[in-house]
């Protein structure tokens, strides 16, 4: 009898971990269930960057997980590509951080040196290169910058709809509309999925990939909190390409991310923004910020029209390092892969293979 693996949740995380799952064994049936359809929560709000290299983790968890997911990525697009038959829109031009003038570059040469020597590429640019490089910006910019040209920007709806259909292919079955209450782990040999004026479902293991919905669903098995953080961002049309058509990477500067998404469009974002007394709200000082950042760094975004602005809920665990990927319950059958705040699109294909080796033990 195969194993019963039901997956809650079909955000880039869970629509991940049930692609991979399927290509690596033919022994399990594989369910997948949202009330939603997928990549409607924080997966849908994302912008996609990939700050994997750029980033300044050098060694550890943090690091292995940010190098096994761009290495993954690399084969991972084109195999959902051909799988599929759908184009996934990818920005391959890297990402370029913006330094201010006053910003220490020591830390920044040695973190270049530590990538060439794991075989990895990472360029500091002086102001001139940076100016040449980037005739967008602003032409009184006197800073530096960092540039990765092997980290990536991918279309994060179009990316989980390919591996949900690439999935599909491949066996697994998906349950949209279909809300879980609670979970039920006494049993030693498997766990039950209770869902309002339904039938239970009997699982063999259950991963719990819901984001902020995991709270609920674990509060019976482990005190794990994710916390709602809000994000804004806006999508703005020019009559032409900023800077350069035939060099169009992502710009970071101040924590704004400016994001070709092709032609003349650009995604721009994006806010953090915490609960204030228990409350969620957008704040349109955040946004006003946000756009007045990306029209500093780059004075024609001032010229573009906003075609849609939108927002949505990060999942950040509280009093505990994001992501949190464990076991929980008495018997050991419910596991976690949640809470990874701001870099889900990013760890997503690092956290299937782990979630994998963990259902081998």
């Amino acid at each position: 009898m195969s194993t019963r693996i039901s997956i809650i949740g079909c955000g880039i995380i869970g629509a991940t971990i049930a692609y991979e799952l399927s290509r690596s064994t033919n022994e399990c049936q594989i369910d997948v269930y949202d009330s939603q359809p997928p990549a409607q929560a924080a997966t849908g709000a994302a912008l996609g960057v990939l700050m994997g290299i750029i980033s300044q983790k050098i060694k550890g968890r943090a690091w292995n997980f940010r190098r096994d997911s761009i290495c993954r990525y690399q084969t991972l697009i084109p195999e959902l590509e051909q799988a599929t038959g759908s184009k996934i829109p990818v920005n391959s031009q890297g990402i370029v951080k913006l330094l201010p003038p006053e910003e220490d570059l020591s830390k920044w040469t040695q973190l270049a040196n530590t990538r060439h020597e794991q075989e990895w590429k990472l360029e500091l640019w002086n102001t001139r290169q940076t100016l040449a490089n980037l005739p967008q910006i602003d032409r009184q910019f006197r800073g530096t910058a960092v540039y990765s040209p092997q980290d990536l920007q991918v279309d994060p709806v179009a990316l989980t709809t390919a591996l949900v259909a690439a999935a599909k292919l491949n066996g697994v079955n998906f349950h949209f509309d279909r809300p879980l209450e609670s979970i039920e782990a006494e049993n030693p040999d498997c766990c039950e999925l209770l869902s309002a004026n339904l039938p239970n479902i009997t699982s063999d293991r259950v991963i719990i990939t819901a984001g902020l919905g995991a709270t609920s669903l674990l509060a019976p098995h482990a005190p794990i909190e994710i916390q709602p953080v809000l994000g804004q961002a806006v999508q703005i049309r020019l009559a032409q390409p900023l800077g350069n058509p035939a060099f169009q990477p992502v710009i970071v500067s101040e924590d704004v991310n400016i994001v070709p998404c092709g032609g003349n469009d650009y995604w721009v974002g994006a806010t953090v923004e915490f609960p204030v007394e228990g409350v969620m709200v957008a704040d349109p000082v955040c946004l006003e910020l946000l756009d007045k950042i990306a029209i500093s760094t780059c004075p024609d975004l001032a010229k573009g029209e906003i075609v849609r602005t939108w927002q949505g809920l990060r999942p950040r665990p509280n009093h505990r390092p994001a992501p949190v990927i464990d076991r929980v319950g008495k018997n050991q059958r419910i596991l976690v892969a949640t809470g990874h705040y701001r870099n889900g699109i990013l760890l997503a294909p690092a956290t299937a293979r782990i979630i994998g080796d963990m259902l081998l033990v």
